[in-house]
């Protein structure tokens, strides 16, 4: 199975994962009151001091230069409402070998789940910096995790991403840590369990399917990551707008190493693939789910044969 990187470019945009126009956008500092800290503080000292170095993408990564713009290819798209099993299966696994990625429409999520989900999101970035330390890692104490908020847009000595992002374990039971669930919105906690119980059989449907393309049992790679007890880490990606898209990232390219990735993404562009030596950007299409196979995955090819 091929694995393929992805990476965001640095516009604005809010991406939950289980992410841009290359254009200059105006810094409108009236703004500052709407998008909270980050803006307000971060983007003011970054483009007026030397600190922009810190997320200034070396060339061969900036996206206005290594974006390309000609014809680009479609991200397969899978119908999970097929009633051809055989031919689904077929589906998922030929884009899993040849792309490592896919999207999947009629998954059966609601688009009134998703909405909720990406809601408490937003409003959660938009709580006052010290509202969201509350649910931060601390440093020497939760070494062990990477589950809480964190921020790459503060000031430091190494290449940044444009990025504020949030991390907590949604199943199985016994992995939530309730310390990272931010009690702000109060529908923090319910958008996300219901989101939770909806994407499990979204995710049991797909490991079924391509145990099955891999000619093995349907349970084969689902009892070998952990069966009921797999955990789900839910990670929000919040974009800040920042003054210079075409120079920084807010991720940048990388692998999952993950089983698999469900993305949640929204109207806003941004998500990039790399394929063929270019980097693309995604079609969005509504309501569906972007899949990105995870290291694990491409690793049963080979330990299940």
């Amino acid at each position: 199975m091929k694995v393929i990187a992805l990476r965001w470019d640095g516009s604005w945009g809010l991406l939950l994962e289980k992410y841009v126009d290359p254009t200059e956008k105006a810094f409108d500092e009236s703004d500052c009151s709407k998008v909270g800290w980050v803006m307000g503080f971060v983007a003011r000292e970054i483009c007026r001091s030397n600190g922009v170095a810190e997320f200034v993408r070396p060339e061969t990564e900036q996206p206005g230069i290594t974006t390309y713009h000609g014809l680009v290819p479609e991200i397969p798209t899978v119908d999970l409402r097929d009633p051809d099993q055989e031919n689904l299966v077929r589906k998922i696994s030929d884009a899993s070998r040849e792309w490592g990625l896919f999207q999947v429409v009629n998954h059966g999520i609601p688009s009134e789940v998703i909405e909720k989900l990406q809601k408490v999101g937003r409003e959660f970035f938009e709580l006052s910096q010290e509202e969201k330390e509350t649910v931060a890692r601390k440093p020497g104490v939760d070494s062990f995790t990477i589950e809480g908020y964190g921020t790459n847009l503060k000031k430091g000595d190494q290449k940044k991403n444009w990025v504020d992002f949030l991390f907590h374990n949604i199943w199985a039971a016994s992995r939530v840590n309730s310390q990272f669930w931010p009690k702000y919105p109060p529908a923090y906690r319910e958008a996300n369990e219901n989101y939770a119980q909806h994407l499990r059989r979204v995710v049991n449907k797909l490991l079924t399917t391509i145990s099955q393309g891999l000619g093995h049992e349907g349970n084969a790679i689902k009892d070998a990551v952990g069966g009921e007890e797999l955990e789900y880490l839910l990670k929000i990606n919040y974009y800040p707008p920042c003054p210079r898209p075409y120079l920084t990232l807010g991720v940048s390219s990388h692998a999952d190493m993950s089983v698999e990735t469900v993305l949640v993404p929204n109207e806003v562009p941004g998500l990039q693939f790399f394929k063929d030596d270019r980097w693309f950007d995604a079609k969005y299409i509504p309501n569906a789910l972007i899949i990105h196979i995870g290291d694990q995955i491409e690793m049963s090819e080979f330990l299940f044969v």
